[in-house]
C-alpha cells in the first residue's frame, strides 16, 4: 500500500500549506517487496546498533561528491535508478533523476530535475531571486517589424532546469530513525542556512524524501586556500545554522564538513542530514556535568581515595553506562567520549571547532583515531592530561595515562597551528589568525557549560570580521545595480 507524507508546498497564489497528503495509487506489494518487509522486520534493529560504529569509520555522507563532479557510469546506480522511478506512480512526470551524488549509512541520495517546479510556490528556493535581473527582450517597432527578428516571450523562454536531492531512505533503517528525521526538518522549515523538506512519501517499506538540491564544492578542494575573512564568513554561515537548529532544542550531532554544503563562489552554505539528529534531553539522564562543583566534589570524593591501579580488573564491578555515541570519528566532543548521559547542543560547538582547527592547521582530518579511546589520547596530546583528567571527573571518569609523549600541560593552540603549517616558534601569528584561535578555543571548551554558544559566536568579533564592509559593499552593489536597470 502506497501512503503519502503531509507536503511541505503550496500551490502557486495559495496562502497556506495543503494538508493533502501526495497521492499515489494503491498496488499490492510484489514478492521482492514482501521479502525485502521480512528481512528489515529482523534487521533493523541491528542496524540501528552498527549504525553508529558505521558512522565512525569514515568521513563520507549522503551529500560526498561536490555538485559539479559526475557520477561513474556504473550499471548498478543505473539499475537502482530505474528501480526507484518505478517504484511510485507518477515519479517520472514529477522528476527526473540524472546521478547518484551521495551516499551515507543509511539512504543514498541522488540529483534529480523537478519537472513541476512552476506549479508550486518555492519559497525555499535561494537562487529564485537572481532570476528577476535578466536583462528585459529587446524592444521591437512597429515600423522595423519586417527587419526585427521575433524575439520568444518570457512565457516562451525554455526556463533554467530546477534541481532537488531525492533522499532515498534504506528499508533496514528504523521506522522511528526515519519519522524523527522528517519531524525534524518540518520543525525547521525556513531557518536560515538550514535545509528544508520540500516533502516526502512511501510505497510499502520504501520511504523517500524531496529535499532542495544545493550547488556547493569539495570540502577538500578549497579549505587549504581559505584566507582567515573566508574562514569568518564560512563558520558564520555554519553557526547561523546551528543557531537555527539549538533554538529549537535539536541536536545535529554529526557536525562535518561534509554535512555543511559550501559554496565558494557565493560563500553560501546549508546544514544537511539530519539522520542522526534528536531533541534535547531525550532520553538524558542526570549527569554529574550539571551540578555545582560543591556537590560534585561530594559525589566524586570515592574516586579520589585510593591510588590508581593499572591494567584491567579480573571481575569489573563498576556499573554500566549507556550514553548516545553517535556521529563521526574525529568530530565527537569530549561529553561524547565520557559517555555524558546528559549532552547538550554544546556537542556541536565542539565539532564545529574541529572544522575550524582544520581549516587553520590545513590538515583533514585533523583527528584520525580508530575508536574512543584513541581519540581521548588525541584530544589529551593536545590539551595534556591533567585538562583531560578534570573534563572526565566533570561526568564521573576517571582518566589515567603513562603515555610519555602526553605531557601534564599540552600544547597551546598557537603553537598546533604553527607546527601544523610547518612554521616556526619564531614567527608570529597574523592577528586575524589570533583572532581565530581566540574563538577556536571557545569553541573547544573542554567543559561543555564553558563552551560558546552558537547565539554568543555569532556575535564575537571573529564572526563579525567583515560584516559591516560587506554590507556597505552590498548596499552600494544593489544601487549600482537598480542604476543599470533605469539605464536599459
Amino acid at each position: 500500500m502506497a501512503t503519502g507524507m503531509p507536503v511541505g508546498r503550496r500551490r502557486a497564489g495559495s496562502l497556506q500549506i495543503e494538508a493533502q497528503p501526495f497521492r499515489i495509487h494503491e498496488d499490492a506489494p510484489s514478492t521482492e517487496d514482501t521479502e525485502m518487509n521480512e528481512s528489515a522486520s529482523q534487521d533493523h534493529e541491528e542496524a540501528e546498533q552498527e549504525g553508529e560504529l558505521l558512522e565512525e569509520d569514515g568521513q563520507e555522507s549522503e551529500y560526498s561528491e561536490s555538485s559539479e563532479e559526475e557520477a561513474p557510469a556504473d550499471g548498478h546506480f543505473q539499475h537502482d535508478m530505474e528501480k526507484l522511478q518505478d517504484s511510485f506512480a507518477g515519479f517520472r512526470e514529477k522528476y527526473r533523476l540524472i546521478k547518484r551524488i551521495g551516499e551515507g549509512t543509511f539512504s543514498t541520495v541522488y540529483k534529480a530535475e523537478d519537472l513541476v517546479y512552476d506549479d508550486h510556490d518555492n519559497s525555499w528556493d535561494l537562487d529564485k531571486e537572481l532570476d528577476k535581473w535578466t536583462p528585459p527582450p529587446l524592444k521591437s517597432f512597429t515600423s522595423q517589424a519586417s527587419e526585427t527578428p521575433d524575439y520568444p516571450s518570457q512565457s516562451q523562454r525554455r526556463r533554467k532546469p530546477k534541481y532537488v536531492a531525492i533522499k532515498k531512505i534504506y528499508v533496514t533503517s528504523s521506522p522511528i530513525r526515519i519519522l524523527n528525521e522528517l519531524e525534524l526538518l518540518h520543525d525547521l522549515r525556513g531557518c536560515q542556512s538550514v535545509c528544508p523538506l520540500i516533502t516526502a512519501f512511501r510505497s510499502t517499506d520504501q520511504v523517500v524524501a524531496i529535499l532542495p538540491y544545493f550547488r556547493h564544492a569539495d570540502f577538500r578542494d578549497y579549505f587549504r586556500e581559505m584566507t582567515v575573512p573566508d574562514m569568518a564568513i564560512y563558520l558564520r554561515s555554519l553557526f547561523t545554522a546551528l543557531h537555527s537548529v539549538h533554538t529549537h532544542n535539536i541536536l545535529h550531532r554529526d557536525i562535518k564538513p561534509t554535512n555543511f554544503l559550501y559554496d565558494p563562489d557565493s560563500r553560501r552554505g546549508v546544514l544537511v542530514d539530519f539522520g542522526l539528529a534528536e531533541r534535547e534531553s531525550v532520553d538524558s539522564k542526570p549527569c554529574l556535568c550539571h551540578d555545582g562543583s560543591a556537590a560534585r566534589k561530594a559525589r566524586l570524593q570515592p574516586l579520589y581515595n585510593g591510588e590508581p591501579k593499572s591494567g584491567y580488573a579480573r571481575e569489573d564491578t563498576r556499573p554500566s553506562r549507556r550514553a548516545n555515541r553517535a556521529g563521526t570519528r574525529g568530530f565527537r566532543a569530549p561529553e561524547v567520549l565520557f559517555k555524558c548521559t546528559e549532552q547538550t547542543t554544546k556537542i556541536d560547538i565542539w565539532s564545529a571547532g574541529v572544522i575550524l582547527l582544520t581549516i587553520l592547521s590545513r590538515r583533514f582530518p585533523f583527528f584520525n583515531s580508530a575508536d574512543d579511546v584513541e581519540a581521548m589520547i588525541e584530544i589529551a596530546t593536545i590539551f595534556g592530561w591533567r585538562r583531560m583528567q578534570v573534563a572526565a571527573l566533570l561526568h564521573g571518569c576517571m582518566m589515567e595515562t603513562t603515555i610519555p609523549t602526553i605531557g601534564k600541560s599540552g600544547y597551546s593552540l598557537e603553537s598546533i597551528i604553527l607546527w601544523s603549517t610547518n612554521r616556526s616558534d619564531k614567527e608570529k601569528i597574523s592577528e586575524e589568525e589570533r583572532l581565530a584561535i581566540k574563538f577556536l578555543s571557545r569553541c573547544m571548551e573542554l567543559d561543555p557549560t564553558r563552551r560558546i554558544s552558537a547565539a554568543d559566536a555569532l556575535q564575537h568579533e571573529f564572526l563579525r570580521m567583515g560584516l559591516d564592509e560587506s554590507a556597505e559593499e552590498g548596499s552600494e552593489l544593489e544601487d549600482d545595480e537598480e542604476m543599470n536597470m533605469l539605464k536599459v
